[in-house]
């Protein structure tokens, strides 16, 4: 509290806080600290509901959850269960377990309109505490290997996603420093190379640029600094920041800068389009330019925007205002000797 602390978080990203560990921890920081302990932690291992009990017995304050048919594997525990589990104790919560169940039920019918972005675990993983991956990007890891065209090999991913962390230096893994791993762990699959072949011809290597943000302090300054002859093959005859985090960077000025960013853009766009291009020119650029082309998507409903429309399948699109236009598909025809199909809507 004398640091200005209101609450101290443990943020346990790839789920690795096993039940013990967690009330000795829990137990000596409440000793230590009169400010609340909040724990937050993923369970792609299926320990998580375990360790929350044994953080509950030794007085942790606030615990992360996720509703029943969004919980697990790669998310966080069960709210519904965990309140079921503290029922008759000290520390119970009384909750309306019927409303959480029903809110599950809802978004557990959302869910599967979504299923192409599923991590693929069927069931919790002890090989969590060998690669370390943490929860949200296991998530992400399988649409992105699969995108390219490396889904096959994602064993092989995981295997150097944890041989890539120790050759950085065994970081602390949360967004961005954990997709800077990722990154690599798929550069080393995509291209069939090892650690080993890194740190035997580094210097001849193209790494990916957010590697070399990483190395040069474009994401801070890791603890303890990067391994310095990984770093060296990293940046070639670049120099890292020697100095604070971020004190490279030029100044912002908002009002000149905001203006020019609407001159090109779009005089409509606002201050959260202006940080978002800012912080990441080129995605902001892609987004922008697919909006110009394909105008605004967020009507469309979900499962005709991802998976389109059948022959004679019928969809509502609400448009606002009381607005809304029936679109019907009636056929799509073969291709063309071109390879072009023709497709038939009615309005």
């Amino acid at each position: 509290r004398d640091e200005g602390i209101h609450i101290l978080c443990i943020k346990d990203m790839a789920g690795l806080l096993k039940p013990y560990s967690a009330e000795v921890l829990i137990s000596k920081l409440k000793e230590e600290l009169d400010i609340p302990i909040h724990l937050h932690t993923h369970d792609t291992s299926g320990l998580q509901v375990a360790t929350y009990m044994k953080a509950v017995e030794a007085g942790v304050d606030i615990l992360d959850v996720s509703l029943a048919s969004m919980s697990g594997l790669t998310s966080q525990p069960n709210f519904n269960s965990v309140v079921k589990m503290l029922e008759g104790t000290e520390r119970e919560r009384p909750m309306n377990v019927k409303s959480l169940n029903e809110f599950s039920n809802y978004w557990e019918a959302v869910r599967e309109v979504y299923y192409p972005f599923e991590s693929g675990l069927k069931a919790g993983t002890a090989q969590i505490f060998d690669h370390e991956i943490p929860g949200g990007q296991y998530s992400n890891l399988r649409p992105q290997a699969r995108g390219l065209g490396l889904e096959d090999k994602f064993e092989t991913i995981k295997d150097n996603y944890r041989e890539v962390n120790h050759l950085f230096g065994d970081l602390v893994k949360v967004t961005p420093s954990s997709k800077v791993v990722g990154d690599m762990a798929m550069f080393l699959t995509a291209n069939d190379l090892t650690v080993k072949d890194v740190r035997e011809k580094g210097g001849e290597l193209s790494f990916p640029d957010s590697v070399k943000a990483l190395f040069r302090g474009d994401l801070g300054q890791a603890h303890g600094g990067f391994p310095e002859d990984i770093s060296k093959m990293v940046l070639k005859d670049e120099k890292p920041y020697t100095n604070k985090p971020n004190e490279h960077l030029e100044p912002i000025d908002f009002i000149v800068e905001f203006k020019a960013f609407q001159q090109e853009f779009d005089k409509h766009c606002d201050e959260l389009d202006f940080l978002s291009f800012k912080l990441y020119p080129k995605v902001f650029k892609d987004y922008y330019n697919d909006y110009m082309k394909y105008g605004d998507l967020f009507p469309l409903p979900s499962k005709a925007f991802f998976f389109g429309l059948k022959n004679n399948e019928e969809i509502n699109i609400k448009l606002g205002n009381g607005q809304s236009i029936l679109v019907k598909l009636l056929y799509v025809t073969e291709p063309n000797e071109d390879g072009i199909r023709s497709v038939f809507f009615k309005f």
